[in-house]
């Protein structure tokens, strides 16, 4: 089986870089699956989860808050604005900025940025369906 070579890096740290024979990415139309030898494709990410498929059948997992995708037949790259791996995920967190971002679209903070406030809540509803997911729970959001 042929692989892939993948980088995911935020403008903190590289946090994977290493070969898979698949990966999967939140593209801003729709999830997209990329294997080996893949036509070139850029795009925006939404937030989401992009998992590193290896050969062996294998996942890794991140969480991704949007940035970009590259793909060359050889070479994926993930270029995310903020990422944690999925391990890092923090129920709690992701819930309390749900309800924050809830109240600040209901009015109940007085003057608020709307467009910040949707992509919290994006942001927060992602990490929550991902949590979910890993934990074997289907819930709609």
């Amino acid at each position: 089986m042929s692989t892939i070579h993948v980088n995911i890096v935020s403008a903190e740290e590289s946090i994977f870089d290493g070969e898979a024979a698949m990966v999967f990415a939140p593209a801003e139309m729709g999830e997209v699956g990329i294997m080996p030898q893949h036509a070139p494709l850029l795009t925006k990410l939404k937030p989401g989860q992009v998992r590193v498929r290896a050969e062996d059948g294998t996942e890794e997992i991140f969480f991704v808050t949007g940035g970009l995708l590259e793909v060359q037949p050889t070479v994926v790259s993930v270029l995310a604005d903020t990422l944690l791996r999925a391990r890092e995920l923090d129920a709690e967190a992701a819930n309390e900025a749900k309800e924050r971002a809830e109240a600040m679209l209901s009015g109940e903070q007085g003057e608020i940025d709307l467009e910040k406030a949707r992509a919290e809540l994006v942001q927060a509803e992602a990490q929550l369906r991902m949590i979910n997911e890993l934990r074997g729970e289907r819930r709609g959001s």
